[in-house]
């Protein structure tokens, strides 16, 4: 077999290996992907726990003020009430007084339903935190598995680049060109032998001149049909 045929058959090699690797490397992502998004569940989960206590405490907050004020207003109410003397300014002093008693009621109702739902949801929150703690601790072998998978792989690539990369310098310019061109349409296969009067890939008949030319010379040529390069085998 010519010389530049058995080189060029290395490097396809070379390319197949570098390939597998990359599919090797391309297959641990969605394993990451699963994680990821087992992860972000639980995440997403604590956070709206979170939100919603920091929603509540805000809302105890503005009630808080709230209560403070109709507090002091229902004081004055109670002074205005004790400081009056007239019928008529006395049952407006006991309205002023009944409104303020019953905001003040329904004020202290709605604090003490907050603070239920808070105990719920500081509860929630605390669950939440724990089952992403548990998560992380379970995922964390995993991750860490896949992170020396990946790790060998990355210095096997790099070891198989390396090595392609020096096959590649023993091929003609001209002739690298060409078979990087048709490997980045057809894949990584991109030179084929004759099978009988055929071509190996796509079974056209390829002419017995061209045939005994490749065969005499060991020259390279393409398929006029299906574009991949073609060698006269043994």
């Amino acid at each position: 077999m010519h010389p530049e045929i058995q080189t060029l058959l290395a490097l396809q090699e070379d390319d197949v290996n570098v390939h597998s690797i990359e599919r090797g490397i391309g297959a641990l992502q969605p394993r990451l992907t699963d994680l990821d998004r087992q992860r972000q569940v639980a995440a997403d989960a604590l956070a709206r726990a979170r939100g919603l206590v920091e929603s509540e405490e805000k809302r105890q907050h503005e009630l808080q003020t709230r209560l403070s004020e109709l507090k002091h207003s229902h004081e004055r109410n109670l002074s205005n009430l004790d400081a009056v003397k007239k019928p008529k300014e006395a049952a407006a002093a006991m309205a002023q007084l009944e409104a303020s008693r019953k905001g003040l009621g329904d004020v202290e109702m709605e604090l003490q339903a907050i603070v239920r739902r808070l105990t719920d949801g500081r509860a929630s929150v605390h669950n939440q935190e724990q089952a992403l703690a548990d998560l992380d601790a379970s995922q964390a072998a995993i991750r860490e598995e896949i992170g020396r998978d990946r790790a060998a792989l990355e210095e096997q690539m790099k070891g198989a680049r390396g090595k392609r990369e020096t096959t590649a310098q023993r091929v003609s310019r001209n002739l690298l060109s060409k078979y990087d061109r048709i490997r980045g349409r057809k894949g990584v296969q991109a030179i084929f032998p004759l099978r009988g009067p055929s071509c190996g890939n796509c079974d056209t008949a390829i002419p017995m001149q061209r045939r005994n030319m490749m065969a005499g010379t060991g020259q390279i040529e393409v398929c006029e049909a299906c574009g991949v390069l073609l060698y006269a085998g043994e």
